[in-house]
């Protein structure tokens, strides 16, 4: 089996993931300001979390190839990507202090702390299977952007998170996180008890995602 199983087996989810009202709002502009401020302090706050995994990740590995494996993704969350959000959160008010001094919501604990749950009690691949939503679904979702022809640039206050997105940098690293996870499950049968299972952690940290966009637009309403 591969990456294209795991979102076959939850098409739906994987499409109200990357075709989510918020994105869509986000895409041409009209995305409520106070969503976006709430997603960017929470995303903060999950990505601090991403990097624990990527930790247990070395944690968990059984050879020294292993333990290399998840050092490049570990080191570009906190030396790069956590460093451009926070660059780029203080283009809209919000400080590193602000951020980490915010309650994560209750979307993010359930997905964060999921992610790592999977991972203490499963092996490598369940680990990456429970991370895959997130870099699969922004790579395809940045790429649908960039492409989609109600999307606006000219004018779009979020227009650099597209940008972000569809861009090479993040495109070549989440191809890179599928090829591995493909050579990871590709002896799994997708019909066995264990390709089952992987499928059923995808599509449970996929609906993770659906509600980590939801509650950003709620927190609006709020």
């Amino acid at each position: 089996m591969n990456h294209l199983d795991l979102i076959q087996a939850c098409q739906q989810e994987y499409t109200e993931y990357t075709e989510h009202a918020f994105v869509m709002q986000l895409a041409n502009g009209q995305l409520n300001q106070a969503a976006y401020l709430h997603y960017l302090k929470q995303d903060f706050l999950f990505l601090k979390h991403y990097a624990r995994a990527y930790a247990l990740a070395i944690y968990k590995a059984q050879t020294l190839e292993e333990m290399r494996a998840p050092l490049p993704s570990l080191q570009a969350l906190i030396e790069n990507e956590t460093c451009h959000h926070v660059t780029y959160c203080a283009q809209w008010g919000l400080t590193e202090s602000d951020m980490e001094a915010e309650p994560e919501a209750f979307g993010t604990v359930a997905y964060t702390r999921y992610v790592l749950d999977t991972g203490m009690a499963g092996n490598l691949t369940d680990l990456y299977v429970a991370l895959a939503p997130c870099a699969i679904g922004y790579a395809d979702i940045g790429k649908a952007l960039i492409s989609h022809p109600d999307t606006v640039i000219d004018g779009n206050p979020y227009h650099s998170w597209i940008e972000l997105y569809s861009g090479d940098e993040f495109q070549t690293g989440a191809r890179a996180g599928m090829d591995r996870l493909d050579t990871m499950m590709a002896g799994i049968d997708l019909n066995s008890p264990r390709g089952q299972r992987l499928c059923e952690i995808f599509k449970t940290a996929t609906r993770m995602e659906i509600a980590f966009w939801q509650q950003g637009l709620d927190a609006a309403k709020a």
